[in-house]
């Protein structure tokens, strides 16, 4: 179980925390986007999310505050971010139905292995670059939708495509990454006089 002083013992934990809280004024904002400045302020809760990302990574490794839970809450609040801004606009049909699902499955997937994984394990996988690389791929695509981008752009069409790209993967590769782990702790119990 977690506990709350465990929750809030680093800054770098903090910061994914305040992350996480952000889904829900984005989720409220949204339900009218076109509505005043609402759309102004949903742009900065993004680049405000996309920054505390930055710097709860780079404050972890500077500061050695690589904790278990911080391996779980830094993805999660990714997720829950992306989560809600994918559900909102695919809602009001601004994204279509399969990337939708691509990203929800994706994430679905993932979480449920790494949960699985964990308890073989007995310790989280921490995140990867390319997790990392099609978050990013994903979240610029949404900030450009968000933006009322020209989807004819020959740039956002690329991105957009880097991205489906990138959700297969990135799947993939946190395949065989967990399957490289399970290995490597099966030979260490075997090795094990």
């Amino acid at each position: 179980m977690i506990k709350l002083k465990e929750l809030i013992s680093t800054k770098s934990n903090l910061l994914s925390l305040l992350r996480l809280f952000l889904a829900v004024p984005l989720w409220i904002l949204f339900d009218n986007i076109d509505n005043g400045y609402n759309r102004t302020i949903i742009i900065s809760l993004c680049w405000f999310a996309a920054l505390t990302d930055v710097i709860d990574g780079y404050l972890a490794r500077k500061f050695n505050e690589v904790t278990e839970i911080g391996k779980i809450i830094d993805p999660l609040a990714d997720k829950i971010i992306i989560g809600s801004v994918v559900i909102k606009l695919f809602l009001t049909e601004q994204i279509p139905g399969y990337y939708f699902w691509m990203i929800i499955g994706r994430d679905v997937l993932i979480f449920v292995g790494s949960i699985l994984i964990s308890q073989k394990l007995r310790r989280v996988l921490p995140s990867n670059v390319l997790g990392k690389l099609t978050v990013i791929s994903i979240g610029l695509v949404l900030f450009f939708i968000i933006l009322q981008i020209d989807r004819r752009e020959l740039f956002f069409k690329g991105l957009y495509l880097l991205s489906i790209l990138l959700i297969f993967a990135s799947l993939i590769g946190y395949a065989i990454r967990s399957v490289e782990f399970i290995r490597q702790k099966k030979n260490e119990f075997v090795e094990k006089p």
